[in-house]
């Protein structure tokens, strides 16, 4: 419990001081200002925190074009000197994309006019000095928390290839190499593609059906929209395929190629005969080890990346993103209670002929585990145990099904990662971006599956493999930071989701196999 104590404490330092600075510091009057597309002409401002601002900006009113005025100050000239004229230029306001890129272009000293959709005659310009540069006291203050933030996102980026590449071989590899169990691989195969793929359905329904992204103020970059997805489901298959294996391990956004090499590497290695095999096997799973370890020092510094994430965020734009994480938090946590709590119970049901009560009180010591360390590795003894002692399920299945189901069995985590994607299309899309269509959510159900067997069973490892599905769908990876967040209550749930589809596993295989003995009163 210590890391869970350690991140939570980390995050409300963060949201403080965040806070602190937000209302202590000084900022440009259109700072943390809020705004939506419309249907018709120019975007509309939703709300704003600037004083000086509140009294010549009208909540509700549409904003069609923005003037920046290279030579004016904001208390000099007339109305009508925002219009067209020498030193100025007029951006077209049409998402709220073009109104930050406007204050990105723009420096210090130069005025934003913005013009209501309703003035065609620039009658009625609003002058907004900018001054969010380095004499701003606010900007000067969120610097160094911006600095370390985006490092500890690098540090993230650094590990997607790696860490995918050696998890998929090692894992396929090591599955095919089992022949003396083949029909048992089967059947554990089967289960896991299954209820994972069951999970992130459940997932993506619900998500499409609340929508917690449509209309989020989450604070992040719109000039980071998500790029071309206009192909179909055949041309993502086709593209699938890498012409230049070396070029795609040298992008994140290579993702879907480096997969499908991994798993005809993976493949491959078990038909490949002995000593090659075995030695280029071990090469793999050695790699593996060290990429995991590796993964666990990124990820110690969890909570101070979420401490300088939530002061970047809080004192920029305020605690309005976090009205939205709220929404999606409890999009992730109905879909994994009706995972586990309906969708696993009825396999046990009715392919096991199991009571999912007993069950579920056979495996409380294992599930209690799971969600206080955060991890189904660190889980894994204590699941072996309380599977074979409490569930009377014999070695022999146990032996192989949890093992493998601690590596490539993550219904938690492949819930968790299409409907956190999906939620960042939303938001994306609600600022201009391309909604995702049917063949790219499809294309999510296919990562999410691929990555789930890929994510390492460690704290917050599923956030990392995230980012595997946003690089391959072309979105912005500054998304996933935000979600880091409120990462870790989201975490605790899913890995107690992962240990009991883990657990569910190998009593419906146990049972099929005659290796299950019947439950006892406990």
């Amino acid at each position: 419990m210590q890391a869970h104590w350690k991140v939570l404490l980390w995050m409300a330092g963060g949201l403080i001081v965040g806070l602190i600075m937000q209302w202590k510091l000084e900022a440009p009057a259109w700072s943390g200002s809020t705004w939506k597309a419309t249907d018709q002409t120019g975007i509309e401002l939703v709300s704003v925190e600037g004083p000086s601002a509140k009294s010549k900006l009208e909540v509700g009113r549409v904003y069609d074009r923005l003037i920046v005025d290279r030579g004016k100050s904001a208390s000099g000239g007339a109305a009508d000197e925002g219009g067209e004229g020498g030193g100025e230029r007029t951006i077209a306001l049409r998402t709220p994309a073009d109104f930050v890129d406007a204050q990105a272009q723009a420096v210090n000293g130069q005025v934003l006019w913005l013009v209501l959709a309703s003035d065609e005659q620039v009658t009625q310009p609003v002058a907004l000095a900018l001054g969010m540069e380095p004499d701003c006291p606010r900007a000067r203050g969120i610097y160094w928390f911006a600095f370390a933030a985006d490092i500890f996102m690098a540090l993230l980026k650094m590990l997607i290839v790696p860490l995918v590449l050696s998890s998929i071989v090692s894992g396929v590899a090591s599955v095919g190499a089992l022949k003396d169990l083949r029909r048992l691989g089967v059947k554990t195969f089967a289960y896991y593609m299954g209820t994972s793929l069951l999970a992130i359905i459940l997932g993506q329904v619900l998500v499409n059906v609340i929508r917690p992204g449509e209309g989020a103020q989450l604070g992040l970059s719109p000039s980071a929209n998500a790029g071309e997805r206009s192909e179909n489901f055949i041309e993502i298959l086709k593209r699938m395929v890498p012409d230049n294996v070396p070029t795609a391990l040298t992008s994140n956004g290579a993702m879907l190629q480096i997969i499908f090499f991994a798993l005809l590497l993976g493949y491959f290695i078990t038909r490949t005969a002995e000593p090659h095999s075995s030695r280029i096997r071990n090469l793999f799973e050695s790699f593996f080890q060290v990429m995991m370890r590796m993964a666990e020092g990124v990820l110690a510094l969890l909570p101070y990346g979420v401490f300088a994430l939530l002061v970047k965020v809080v004192a920029s734009t305020g605690v309005e993103p976090f009205k939205a994480l709220l929404l999606y938090m409890a999009t992730v946590a109905l879909a994994l209670i009706l995972h586990a709590g309906l969708t696993l119970p009825l396999v046990l049901k009715f392919v096991g002929r199991i009571s999912p009560v007993a069950w579920f009180r056979a495996m409380s010591p294992a599930l209690m585990t799971a969600f206080s360390t955060s991890s189904s590795s660190m889980t894994l003894p204590v699941t072996l145990r309380t599977v074979e002692e409490r569930g009377k399920v014999s070695n022999k299945v146990t032996s192989f099904t949890l093992p493998l189901g601690a590596t490539i069995n993550m219904d938690g985590t492949a819930l968790y990662e299409c409907i956190g994607v999906i939620f960042l299309a939303q938001y994306y899309a609600t600022l201009g971006g391309d909604p995702l269509s049917l063949s790219s959510q499809a294309l999510v159900v296919l990562m999410a599956l691929l990555a789930s067997v890929g994510a390492a069973g460690i704290p917050s490892a599923g956030l990392v493999m995230m980012l595997t599905i946003l690089s391959a769908l072309n979105l912005p990876l500054e998304g996933a930071a935000l979600l880091l967040a409120v990462d870790r209550p989201l975490d605790m749930m899913r890995t107690v989701v992962n240990v009991w589809s883990d657990s569910c596993g190998a009593a419906v295989i146990g049972k099929s196999e005659g290796e299950m003995e019947p439950l006892e009163a406990l």
